[in-house]
């Protein structure tokens, strides 16, 4: 099995900045997208960003410009930085792996961590 655990939230004022960091461990060959999901109170999870193994990457228009996603594929880790935080980035963060292999033949899709709190609050 796949475990995700997320690190990095908490509460930032208005355009403060947090970095979310995501270590994926378990027996692992190799993880192909990366990436972070939100959920604020009251609405449905949303795609923030993904990162593949190679490299591409792909944002929400609401936060393109202000975060950043990247990997070490040596870590099994993938890192949000979050820049010119407002208000409407206040929710969990999810981290998520899809198609990750863990053995030859053996391939988990759609691996979700547990959620680190962002606030964002003056």
């Amino acid at each position: 099995q796949v475990q995700l655990v997320e690190s990095g939230g908490g509460l930032v004022q208005p355009g403060g900045s947090l970095r979310l960091s995501c270590a994926a461990s378990g027996s692992i060959l190799s993880i192909d997208t990366m990436g972070w999901y939100r959920q604020a109170p009251g609405k449905q999870r949303e795609l923030v960003t993904t990162i593949t193994r190679g490299g591409s990457r792909n944002y929400a228009d609401s936060v393109k410009g202000r975060f950043t996603i990247s990997r070490d594929n040596s870590k099994n880790t993938v890192y949000l930085q979050m820049n010119s935080l407002e208000p409407e980035d206040t929710a969990v963060y999810y981290c998520n792996a899809d198609r990750v292999q863990v053995t030859y033949i053996r391939t988990l899709y759609n691996n979700w961590g547990r959620g680190t709190q962002v606030t964002v609050s003056s």
